[in-house]
C-alpha cells in the first residue's frame, strides 16, 4: 500500500466519521485542533485500519498521533508484510 492510498483511506474515514469535507483533510491537518477529533475518533480510525487492513497499531503509539501525516506514517510502519 502506498502513502497516497493510506492518505485516501484515512481521509475518507475522517470525512465520514467527523462530517468534514475530504478535500480539507491533508497530511498537515491536525486531528484535534483542525478536525476537533477526540480520542474516541482516533480509536475508531485505528480499529477500522486494523479490521480492514490488518494494521496493528499499539495504543501508546496511536495516542501520540497528532496529524494525519503522523497517522499515515504509523500505518505504513505497521502494515502487515505480504508476499
Amino acid at each position: 500500500m502506498t502513502r497516497d492510498e493510506v492518505l485516501n483511506i484515512v481521509r475518507q474515514h475522517l470525512a465520514e466519521e467527523l462530517e468534514v469535507d475530504p478535500a480539507a483533510v491533508t497530511e498537515a491537518t491536525r486531528l484535534r485542533e483542525d478536525l476537533e477529533a477526540d480520542s474516541l475518533d482516533l480509536f475508531t480510525l485505528v480499529q477500522e485500519l486494523d479490521d480492514s487492513y490488518g494494521v496493528k497499531l499499539p495504543d501508546d503509539e496511536a495516542a501520540r498521533i497528532t496529524t494525519v501525516g503522523e497517522a499515515i506514517d504509523a500505518v505504513l510502519r505497521h502494515l502487515p508484510i505480504t508476499s
